[in-house]
């Protein structure tokens, strides 16, 4: 399910959207949010809000086929729902059948953007997971990925999402961990644990590396954002607390600024989001 407001600035985010269509092989549903409609309207003026459906429908579906001048392939989907964006899409990851979402990040000032508080609250609370990716910065290949690991963290769902995308991309992966204790690097908790996610990684035929970084005086995201920024990966794949998906709870300081933080997509998943459909 990907959001994809139509604006000319979404032209490039519907790009993305197609690039991950293309090369996972999978169905996307487009969708397209209208204001709610009142009680009144509902149940007075029926017909006033199918037209108004349809009006919309029609206006999404040119706005792609302008973008991708052709026909929308039977693999695109379009939607058309009524209501607030947050809780529409919460609602909709709620129903099951996607495999994840796909929202935009950019946080720039166009009809239909997301505020970073928005994306955050999305992430939060979806029960499926939640592709970010910045419409400014598009990827057209992934030959690179990067796992930041907490050690407080259980790590099997997000193992699963990460060999999925590394075997649909043939894509090495880079496991990278933070250690804010002056002890050396290997007999660490981080490295024992990422030297685990390594072995488990190689044998789903998974190539990978480690690497840990000393925090010093620095905070936790900016030493894994830095790391991220010379590595330059075209996908960070990182895991989300999993109590978020049961309360109202945020992602976390370290989570929102590592989604904000980098340029390229960042795919996060929680606890009890679904596998990939094959992850076997």
């Amino acid at each position: 399910m990907a959001l994809i407001p139509q604006s000319k600035e979404c032209e490039a985010l519907l790009q993305q959207v197609i690039f991950f269509h293309h090369s996972l092989q999978m169905r996307v549903f487009i969708l397209n949010l209208v204001p709610p409609f009142s009680n009144i309207s509902k149940k007075f003026r029926p017909k006033k809000i199918e037209n108004r459906i349809s009006e919309a429908r029609e206006k999404l579906i040119n706005f792609i086929e302008n973008s991708i001048q052709k026909n929308i392939p039977e693999e695109l989907i379009v939607r058309i729902l009524a209501g607030n964006v947050i809780s529409t899409l919460i609602k909709e990851s709620k129903k099951g059948g996607y495999e994840f979402m796909v929202i935009d990040k950019s946080n720039d000032k166009f009809p239909g953007a997301l505020s970073k508080n928005e994306v955050d609250k999305i992430i939060s609370r979806s029960l499926c997971p939640v592709l970010t990716v910045n419409k400014n910065f598009p990827v057209s290949e992934i030959k690179k990925i990067v796992i930041p690991i907490d050690i407080s963290q259980a790590s099997k769902k997000r193992l699963w999402w990460t060999t999925f995308f590394a075997k649909k991309y043939n894509a090495k992966v880079h496991i990278v961990s933070a250690l804010n204790i002056d002890i050396p690097e290997t007999q660490s908790l981080a490295h024992k644990n990422a030297d685990k996610i390594r072995s488990m990684l190689n044998e789903r035929g998974v190539p990978c590396e480690i690497k840990i970084l000393k925090v010093h005086q620095q905070e936790r995201h900016k030493v894994i954002l830095n790391y991220i920024e010379e590595e330059n990966p075209e996908l960070v794949i990182i895991r989300t607390h999993q109590e978020s998906i049961y309360s109202d709870a945020r992602i976390g300081k370290f989570v929102s600024e590592i989604v904000h933080g980098c340029k390229m997509p960042v795919f996060t998943v929680g606890h009890s989001h679904p596998l990939p459909v094959d992850y076997k």
